[in-house]
């Protein structure tokens, strides 16, 4: 039996029970093609091997891509359709733990400010669009796919609220955003209506010069080339260059700085900000808070406040 058929059976199987299983469904796709639809019992553990440490160094994807494939072969061998797995018992471990990169306020600045230049009467992004989106992943912490997703139904700038709607957890929270940002919204739906995209006749709040829906690609290579005309890069040995995921890291950090120099109960407010993020546990939102010198430094402010002993007065 040929994968791409064990493929379909498996992800309709899971999608029946109630699963997204999108993820895992472009996994076992991409690896049909890589095997060439051959027959799955003819498939060798170092082709299999092949795939799954393409390229680059082994990264949280690779696991991914193991995970996925692993539960294909239970699946496979289950209903017969081979005998074997041919998946390493062994797993490396990533060779780097992966470090979110966290804007400064002068980096946000000349990212917005370059937006102009980023962008021309031939690209399909318009500066008010990619400038929008910037601003709406820093405000509200929201990740790209939830930005792109949203409809002009789900802008509801009269009660600064926004709907998001299916995110990664399969839940549907409600994002209120502060006035400035609302203002932001307003102002690009109203130049988006004089592009002839009047509001509520597409079904993507975001679109490009000519209406249609901006795709994550698109956004991510333009946001690529503002990254190079700002001069915002990173020089620690990462593999990766500044994304534009990090501005929901960066949301997450800047947030709780401004909580220890407010003098918040942080502990109190951080299952607050997990639910705002469309967290199911507050360690997920833990996992955002990489620790940056003013991070550190109220941190530390506050603990010495804490431990700092209580004068008495003896008068």
């Amino acid at each position: 039996m040929k994968i791409s058929q064990v493929v379909q059976e498996y992800v309709g199987l899971k999608q029946a029970m109630g699963s997204r299983f999108h993820a895992e469904s472009v996994i076992l796709k991409a690896f049909c093609r890589a095997m060439e639809d051959a027959p799955l019992a003819e498939v060798t553990a170092e082709r299999v091997m092949a795939y799954i440490a393409g390229t680059g160094c082994v990264t949280r994807f690779w696991h991914r891509k193991h995970e996925a494939l692993r539960g294909f072969y239970r699946f496979a061998i289950a209903r017969g359709y081979t005998r074997s797995c041919p998946l390493p018992e062994k797993l490396p471990r990533p060779s780097r733990v992966f470090t979110p990169y966290i804007y400064s306020s002068d980096e946000l600045r000349r990212l917005i400010n370059a937006t102009e230049q980023c962008v021309s009467s031939r690209t399909k992004l318009q500066a008010a669009t990619l400038r929008t989106v910037l601003l709406l992943l820093y405000g509200a912490g929201l990740r790209i796919s939830e930005a792109l997703s949203l409809t002009p139904h789900d802008v509801d700038l009269p009660n600064s609220l926004l709907t998001i709607r299916e995110s990664k957890f399969y839940r549907t929270r409600l994002v209120p955003i502060g006035v400035r940002l609302t203002s932001t919204l307003a102002t690009y739906d109203m130049e988006r209506s004089q592009w002839g995209v009047p509001h509520g006749t597409v079904e993507s709040f975001f679109v490009t010069r000519h209406g249609q829906p901006v795709i994550r690609s698109l956004a991510e290579r333009t946001f690529c080339r503002l990254r190079r005309l700002a001069n915002v890069h990173r020089d620690d040995g990462a593999r990766y260059q500044p994304r534009l995921h990090d501005l929901r890291h960066t949301f997450a950090v800047d947030r709780l700085v401004a909580w220890y120099r407010e003098g918040a109960d942080v502990q109190r407010l951080l299952p607050q900000l997990s639910t705002y993020l469309g967290h199911v546990h507050v360690s997920a939102t833990q996992r955002y808070l990489t620790m940056t010198p003013d991070l550190l430094h109220q941190a530390s402010v506050r603990f010495e406040q804490y431990a700092r002993p209580t004068e008495i007065n003896h008068d």
